[in-house]
């Protein structure tokens, strides 16, 4: 029987590595990232509505986010009828709670659900691997949230090799200062950028619970520490913490990431994170991978 309306959940990521190997022809660069997703998630509803073929209906919690061709769920839309004929009548409902210009894919994580939403809703008939064509034409990430587990990425981000057995579960706690980083900047500055004297850079090595080892570095953090100091800061700081056994900016940030030794709630460190950033930080605790 086919369904009315359904909702999905997009889970955020973060990038526990990601090494940026060399600028590619095309422009892009080539990467080498492993990458996890997270309990923190938006929430998708795709529903059947009255209206002529191709009519979305598209509404969103957060007043920010644009309804029309910039936003990546209408974009993923759009493709889909690209590929299979004009969509019937369509209401999309984006509840946010992933913030944007984060580092944390929120907006890919919509755009994946969007594909695997309609896909399912429609009755499309779209092998996964039609789904993984569509998701690389939106951008380098959209491919990792179809498989909704640990993954590596290659080529610009959008070749994943999946790893469902790899489960580090990693206790993390977010900081997210309240400005955002744009993504091609970040990658534009890369080659040139240079380390600040006394931030550590170098791999950081962590145990998951499930007993492997994993390295964490992130090669745009010089870039993006060189223009925004406080994140050189907040990572120092985390660092000399007893409470984190390791530290690192998410993708191109602003999320700093912090990895916890223990699964207890961290209700000390974020009011300390308060208490020396100022309270104006958004700030999520929870499980990597």
């Amino acid at each position: 029987m086919a369904r009315d309306a359904l909702t999905l959940a997009a889970p955020a990521k973060i990038n526990l590595s990601l090494r940026v190997l060399h600028r590619r022809e095309d422009g892009f660069h080539e990467l080498e990232t492993l990458m996890a997703p997270l309990g923190l998630a938006d929430h998708l509803t795709l529903g059947r509505a009255a209206g002529p073929p191709g009519a979305i209906n598209f509404s969103c919690t957060d007043p920010e986010v644009p309804s029309d061709a910039r936003n990546l769920v209408m974009q993923a839309l759009a493709l889909l009828a690209e590929a299979h004929g004009p969509l019937p009548a369509l209401r999309v409902h984006l509840e946010k709670s992933i913030p944007h210009g984060a580092g944390l894919g929120g907006g890919s994580s919509d755009a994946a659900a969007a594909l695997q939403g309609a896909n399912d809703l429609l009755g499309l008939g779209l092998a996964f691997g039609d789904l993984e064509e569509l998701a690389a034409r939106l951008g380098s990430d959209v491919p990792f949230f179809l498989h909704r587990c640990v993954g590596v990425g290659r080529g610009r981000g959008e070749l994943i090799e999946p790893r469902p057995e790899q489960r580090p579960a990693l206790p993390v706690l977010l900081i997210k200062p309240p400005f955002p980083v744009p993504t091609p900047w970040a990658y534009q500055q890369w080659a040139a950028a240079p380390a600040l004297p006394g931030i550590p850079y170098a791999p950081q090595t962590v145990i998951g619970a499930d007993g492997a080892p994993l390295t964490l570095i992130n090669d745009l953090e010089r870039p993006v520490f060189a223009k925004h100091l406080l994140l050189a800061d907040i990572k120092l700081w985390l660092m000399a913490r007893p409470e984190v056994a390791a530290a690192l900016m998410s993708g191109s940030g602003s999320t700093m990431v912090a990895v916890l030794r223990s699964p207890e709630p961290a209700a000390g460190l974020k009011a300390a994170v308060a208490a020396e950033f100022g309270p104006w930080s958004w700030l999520w605790q929870g499980v990597a991978g």
